[in-house]
């Protein structure tokens, strides 16, 4: 062995020596920390390790399963490291009630004008563009004929409903944003659907988690590099849109979302307001998100709720009974809601199961906060983790099962329950809630009207599988269904 070898070992040596002496540091440091908690009555939980926080005891492909089981040991209440970054989980109905809805007044849900004012505009023009109106509901309707035929050509063999369905249900939000709907053969509005849908179910993949807390693994994520090639695609048919119905605008006749945006955004420019929040890349956001939340958690629901139709034929039976009783061949309408309640039961029963967001979106508290007895510092970042509330065993007679009783009254009448939360609560609801309540019932009861749904040939009930495929959002894993025209 030559004096260059051994200095490299020796080097070699101390650089590990080094380092191991840096972490034992940090260790120490983040124990003083911890031990710490107490006394400011920070929540607790579980002790984190240098750099990596908790994430050895956390599942990177479904975390809310560990933060649920994290809930059971240390209260509704907890604290976990994801690496160097503290997050304090909020779980279970009474709990993230609380939060959302009692703390809500700038203190631990504030996001900056911008988003307070995209938000203020958004839900206005949504509703001057028919969301939750009479208008909306007929272009749904018009949607579902759309849909029916593309099931139709299957003539009852086994297909896949993820695109048909992305389809149909991306055309509603398409033309309130748009202003029109586009055919399931264009093949710009489909590779948009499909490339929307892909990253989403990339976002949620481990190694983007990964990635979001140590970005300097870059180079050897590449899912990051897919996702970067969508958005770029995302990006560039957006502005192509925005570009022609800026070229064929009228002020006067705006034909959705976009245009009022465009129309906002020139009056500010002639009144020399150059500096406002509507420029295009605000724009460009709004839509993105509109387009995504618009599209995919609708779907899923949709997708969910054919799967279970298929896996529990003995409740299927029940839908259909009552939409035959009270509809018979006539297209349904919402007003009907009232008059279907083991139908609307059902519906709401999925959402709750199929639990689609399991995490609401993370807030960041703007000040030193108390809550039930803790201290949250400003600065933190508050995760409520809707999928205790939809689970809550202290909430839900069988929290774990597809149980529609669970909406229903002893009578049969349909009963609202309080930990009923798939679109969040307070300030961060979802504010197509109204648009999606209006596209479940419609789809679902028209796709039931005129279809049986099964599994396919040589596929038993039992064999149909609920387990959620890994996503930012929980779809049913890949599967098909036979849709038997019953009408």
């Amino acid at each position: 062995m030559g004096i260059s070898d051994i200095f490299l070992q020796s080097s070699g040596s101390v650089i590990l020596l080094g380092t191991l002496v840096v972490l034992l540091l940090v260790y120490l440091v983040s124990s003083c920390s911890f031990g710490s908690q107490e006394h400011r009555k920070e929540p607790p939980g579980p002790r984190p390790l240098p750099l990596l926080g908790n994430l050895l005891q956390l599942d990177l492909e479904r975390p809310y399963n560990t933060l649920l089981k994290l809930s059971k040991k240390y209260g509704s209440v907890f604290t976990v490291y994801f690496g160097t970054q503290k997050v304090v989980v909020l779980a279970g109905y009474k709990t993230v009630k609380e939060a959302l809805h009692n703390q809500g007044h700038g203190v631990l849900w504030s996001n900056g004008d911008s988003w307070k004012e995209m938000r203020r505009f958004a839900l206005t023009n949504l509703r001057d563009f028919g969301m939750g109106k009479k208008a909306c509901e007929d272009k749904i309707i018009e949607e579902c004929d759309y849909l029916t035929e593309v099931f139709k050509k299957f003539k009852g063999e086994a297909f896949d409903t993820s695109q048909p369905m992305n389809y149909a249900v991306s055309n509603i939000i398409c033309s309130i944003v748009y202003g029109s709907r586009f055919e399931y053969n264009d093949p710009k509005f489909t590779s948009m659907v499909d490339q929307t849908n892909r990253r989403i179910q990339l976002v949620g993949s481990p190694s983007i988690q990964m990635y979001n807390l140590y970005p300097w693994i870059s180079k050897w994520v590449g899912d990051r590099r897919e996702i970067q090639k969508i958005s770029a695609f995302i990006r560039k048919e957006n502005f192509a849109l925005f570009s022609h119905l800026k070229e064929t605008l009228n002020p006067q006749m705006c034909r959705g979302f976009v245009d009022a945006f465009l129309v906002r955004k020139q009056n500010l420019e002639e009144s020399g307001i150059t500096n406002s929040h509507f420029h295009s890349e605000n724009l460009l956001v709004s839509v993105q998100n509109l387009f995504t939340a618009g599209t995919d958690t609708t779907a899923t629901t949709l997708r969910w709720g054919l799967l279970l139709m298929a896996k529990y034929p003995e409740i299927q039976d029940q839908v259909q009974e009552e939409l035959s009783q009270v509809l018979g061949s006539r297209q349904v309408q919402v007003e009907d809601r009232k008059n279907l309640p083991f139908t609307d039961a059902v519906i709401h029963e999925t959402q709750r199961l199929a639990n689609i967001v399991p995490m609401a979106v993370p807030h960041r508290t703007s000040q030193d906060v108390t809550f039930q007895g803790y201290v949250i510092k400003k600065g933190t970042t508050v995760y409520p983790l809707l999928t205790s509330v939809l689970y809550d065993e202290s909430e839900w007679e069988r929290p774990h099962t597809f149980y529609p009783a669970h909406f229903l009254d002893k009578d049969g009448r349909f009963v609202k329950r309080d930990a009923f939360m798939p679109f969040s609560a307070g300030r961060r609801v979802c504010l197509g809630e109204g648009l999606a309540r209006m596209e479940l019932f419609i789809f679902f009861t028209t796709l039931l009207q005129r279809f049986r749904f099964t599994p396919p040939p040589g596929v038993s009930e039992d064999e149909l599988d609920l387990t959620p495929r890994v996503g930012f959002t929980l779809n049913p894993s890949p599967h098909k269904l036979c849709a038997v025209s019953c009408m």
